[in-house]
């Protein structure tokens, strides 16, 4: 079988193609036959009834710093294609929205990965929120007074945003701490969107496992360590990726949210644990793949592609 898949993704000249999960989703793409077409989301249009991109023919390889090669840009139709890859990094904004309503469109004719009706209905942070005995303590809320009511009953807790992501503006306030209407008053200075706030889990020092589903079904997992002094663990901030086995909790929590995420048509799902519990379930653009790869000694994308060949067929 030889599909014609399309990828929306940011520029694909700055990345680390040891550790970009969607490049070495294009490489599995690419040794399995498919033909692959590459486009920025800024590059997505509706015109005339059409769901359309401006983009070029794309071939892939491990060469560092000459990983990719372009054909001559051309528009094409997605609704003539077989896979559209929403791969673009968040932040979760009104763009990202907008591409999700537009590549609704086509699905599933075109089969787009993951479903981007759920991804726009299900983002990182409020999926979580369907699973309430999985996670710690949690409130979302803009309102201070709520939010310090929080930090009364639980102490040290963690302050973010509701859409952001790579760790970026990740706050830990312990019992001491005076700096919550500060940021509060910074956070709600900048955007219009609610906090998420959580109890602190002193089990992030152990690390923050990413566990990696395909099509609801877990394929392994990655530990990532916090650096020295350090509250965050993503990878992006200078965490450190680990071997990791998966635990008899972290297959309780995959075995209670996989049929929702099969349900929805989320293909390929990184989830986070910290401890016994789940802290997020990311649909819009999970990476750990090569990582995982690489320790476990299991081709990830080549799962993420048997489903995909299985539901295009």
């Amino acid at each position: 079988m030889s599909l014609k898949v399309a990828f929306q993704m940011d520029p694909i000249g700055p990345i680390n193609i040891d550790a970009d999960s969607t490049f070495r989703i294009a490489e599995e793409a690419q040794q399995r036959g498919h033909t692959l077409f590459y486009y920025t989301p800024d590059k997505l249009a509706f015109q005339n009834g059409r769901i359309t991109a401006r983009g070029w023919p794309l071939e892939v390889r491990r060469v560092k710093g000459d990983h990719f090669t372009l054909g001559t840009e051309q528009e094409v139709d997605l609704g003539d294609w077989d896979v559209v890859w929403l791969r673009q990094d968040p932040p979760f904004d009104m763009g990202y929205i907008t591409t999700t309503h537009l590549l609704d469109m086509i699905h599933p004719k075109t089969l787009v990965v993951n479903d981007p009706f759920w991804v726009r209905n299900y983002p990182e942070k409020l999926l979580v929120l369907q699973f309430p005995d999985l996670i710690p303590p949690t409130t979302i809320a803009r309102d201070l007074q709520t939010i310090r009511n929080f930090k009364a009953e639980h102490g040290d807790i963690i302050l973010k945003p509701l859409y952001g992501n790579g760790g970026a503006g990740v706050f830990r306030l312990d019992p001491s701490d005076r700096n919550l209407a500060s940021l509060h008053e910074m956070f709600t200075g900048l955007s219009q969107e609610p906090l998420i706030v959580q109890k602190f889990l002193p089990d992030v020092s152990n690390g923050d496992k990413r566990v990696i589903l395909v099509n609801g079904e877990p394929v392994g997992a990655i530990n990532r360590v916090p650096a020295t002094g350090e509250t965050r663990s993503n990878m992006h901030v200078g965490g450190r990726p680990e071997k990791v086995g998966l635990t008899a909790r972290d297959l309780e929590i995959c075995e209670a949210i996989g049929p929702t995420l099969r349900e929805k048509g989320q293909i390929f799902v990184g989830i986070d644990v910290i401890g016994d519990y789940l802290t997020e379930i990311n649909v819009t653009s999970p990476t750990g793949i090569q990582e995982l790869e690489r320790f476990d000694g299991v081709n990830i994308a080549e799962k993420i592609w048997h489903v995909i060949e299985a539901k295009r067929a």
